[in-house]
């Protein structure tokens, strides 16, 4: 069945490769649409919104898409060209990925979207057609480049640094160049992506800027117009960005644009990014913008294949899990780089368009992931990176957090593109609930709340009561069956809520995991020097909760010091104490939690710090204690650093009753 608007397109393309071959530009569609009318989606405008302000979606995976079967949808319920689709919604920016050679010697794709230059021209003949400039996103990799991983291309392993910069350049010209020739509307180029601190497999800065110098020498020869940009995420990372950009400086690296990826789950908050990209606009002169932004709509997985965000898990939930909280974030993130940054040009979503390829089996989708590349990575891609694409290659991790359903129609919170600058004041409604967690000692009752937080749809909170779908007997369970976690569900003003109900031993220690945001009533004894040794609120570093107490130093031997709290008051009785630490580069270490009673040491448990994510947890047991006697408890810190300095985080401490 040929698609509405295809022989159109078609033909387009046909001349477009004809005005190309004289290496003409076509000249991108820089009317601002109409409001779009109707819609139900709340907006709040964004004021100050220029009119060339690059409002963009990566689309790479979909020529991989469509060739396993996937067909995408306008609001009238009509298939349609996707580029189509997103410029009628506002879209005027795609961007796209290019790895040099993303295919194993018999030609079989790495997967996700297998883009290689060719389907990056694709792409941007496409996107060109509907009116939209193109983002050239270059991996400078054979597949994914990002903070943890800028492999080398394998066509370049064996090159000196110097040879490599005439490879970046060549192969930089080269596409782009091709895409000139087939009249590709290129607005910007990327050269390299999420470089944080590697690019194509070097590590030192005096390597990876001359590597961003070829690359944007390329840049310039070819489309002389377009702007260079360079990619770095973690903006919640303290002093990172202006790290990075102090070294660009320092090289004289020829570029336009600061650009971070920004996933709210991870990488902070608004108020951090735009302090963060401000003060490199600043400081430096440069254009900044938002790269990489995505929410989910949904928490439930369409593909039969794992999402990277879904129920549960460690990171920050800033909106509900709805098509309304999706747009609520696109349009804030709009609204901090247009209102918040000096130089603020634009936002970009992350893979707007990477929906399931089939709806019956793991094993159908499997077999479309497999020949066409439209899963995240195919297993194919092992000759290349054995250790994670080459053991768990898959599917989509982002069909929840696209912008088009399951069956490529497309969600309202597209339209939030378009809506961002106009507004949409529609009357508010309930969105979501929020969710309760409560911690209930195991010999105190449960009293469960009789309302709960509804969140409205802009984003604002108003209390509704809740029926719990849960009878006496179950309480009664609950409250007998010893520490243990439960999630009760409910109904709220018409919609689910949900209770994370925890029943937990007593801790007779203040600010147990420092969620009170300070340290008190810990008492930090300092021997060493640390840069770094403060309460730190992140989500994604913490055991529990959003606070642990962080520490890091860059020199060698400047990580010593104790963590400890004093408790008095307690029954006499025999007590545990615990408490955990995770973090890297510790090298040669002594780490171990420790309680004295009246001044006297009881007893040491020993920990380690091995790698990011990995808690150790130290615990001292049977500890006697006598009525009006003092315990101290903490933790003892020591670490030579591998090669610098080390870094951890400290959480979750008990002082409780040691019953064996």
């Amino acid at each position: 069945m040929k698609r509405k608007g295809s022989i159109i397109l078609i033909g387009l393309a046909l001349l477009l490769g004809c005005g190309g071959a004289t290496g003409e530009k076509t000249a991108p569609d820089t009317s601002v649409p109409a409001k779009i009318e109707g819609s139900s989606l709340y907006v709040q405008k964004v004021e100050n919104l220029p009119d060339d302000f690059w409002l963009g979606m990566d689309v790479s995976s979909v020529i991989a898409e469509e060739n396993s079967g996937v067909r995408y949808y306008n609001f009238n319920g009509e298939e349609q060209d996707l580029f189509v689709t997103l410029a009628e919604n506002g879209v005027n920016s795609i961007r796209v990925r290019v790895w040099n050679d993303p295919y194993d010697a018999d030609g079989h794709g790495f997967g996700g979207g297998n883009n290689d230059v060719q389907t990056a021209i694709e792409i941007g003949k496409r996107a060109t057609a509907a009116g939209q400039r193109l983002i050239v996103d270059f991996h400078y990799s054979d597949f994914w480049a990002d903070p943890g991983k800028q492999m080398t291309p394998r066509a370049w392993e064996a090159l000196s640094v110097a040879d490599k910069a005439d490879a970046v350049y060549r192969f930089t010209r080269e596409s782009l160049e091709a895409m000139r020739s087939a009249g590709v509307n290129v607005g910007m180029v990327q050269v390299g992506n999420e470089t944080n601190g590697a690019l194509c497999g070097e590590k030192a800065w005096e390597d990876i800027q001359s590597l961003m110098q070829a690359g944007s020498r390329a840049v310039r020869e070819v489309y002389p117009d377009a702007l260079v940009a360079v990619h770095f995420a973690n903006p919640e990372t303290a002093g990172m960005y202006l790290g990075f950009a102090k070294q660009l400086d320092f090289y004289k690296v020829d570029y336009d644009v600061f650009a971070s990826s920004y996933y709210p789950y991870w990488h902070g908050t608004l108020d951090n990014l735009a302090a963060v990209l401000d003060e490199i606009a600043t400081t430096f002169g440069k254009k900044v913008m938002v790269m990489e932004t995505s929410y989910a709509f949904t928490a439930e997985d369409s593909d039969f294949s794992g999402n990277t965000i879904g129920e549960g898990g460690t990171y920050t939930k800033d909106y509900p899990f709805t098509v309304q909280g999706q747009a609520n974030h696109v349009r804030n993130v709009i609204d901090t780089v247009a209102n918040r940054m000096t130089n603020g040009i634009g936002v970009c979503y992350w893979e707007g368009a990477w929906i399931t390829v089939g709806h019956d089996s793991w094993e159908e989708n499997s077999r479309k992931w497999e020949q066409y590349g439209s899963g995240w990575a195919s297993s194919y891609a092992a000759v290349y990176d054995p250790k994670d694409a080459g053991q768990w290659y898959g599917g989509s991790a982002v069909d929840n957090q696209a912008m088009f359903d399951a069956y490529g129609k497309p969600l309202e919170s597209l339209r939030v593109w378009n809506l961002v600058r106009y507004g949409n004041d529609v009357p508010l409604r309930a969105d979501a609930t929020e969710d309760v967690t409560l911690f209930v000692d195991l010999n105190d009752p449960i009293v469960l709340p009789d309302t709960i937080s509804a969140i409205l749809s802009d984003n604002s909170r108003s209390e509704v009561p809740v029926q719990w779908n849960v009878s006496e007997a179950e309480i009664q369970r609950m409250q007998t069956g010893g520490v243990a976690s439960y999630r009760i569900e409910g109904t709220a003003d018409g919609l689910a809520a949900t209770c994370y109900l925890n029943m937990i031993e007593y801790n007779f220690l203040a600010n147990a995991s420092f969620e009170s945001g300070e340290s008190a009533p810990w008492y930090l004894t300092e021997n060493g020097s640390a840069n770094e040794l403060y309460v730190e609120q992140k989500v994604t570093d913490s055991k529990t909760g959003e606070y642990h107490y962080h520490f890091w130093s860059a020199a060698k031997n400047s990580i010593d010091f104790t963590l400890s709290q004093d408790v008095t008051g307690l029954a006499a009785g025999t007590y545990k104490f615990s408490i955990s630490i995770m973090g890297g580069d510790a090298g040669d270490a002594e780490v171990y939690a420790f309680v004295f009673v009246n001044g006297t040491e009881i007893g040491r448990a020993p920990m380690q710090i091995t790698e990011y994510g990995k808690w150790s947890t130290g615990t001292v047991r049977g500890i006697p204690v006598a009525d009006g006697q003092t315990v101290t408890v903490g933790v003892s810190v020591k670490c030579a650093g591998s090669g610098g300095g080390a870094w951890g985080k400290i959480d979750d401490a008990m002082l409780n009753t040691d019953v064996q």
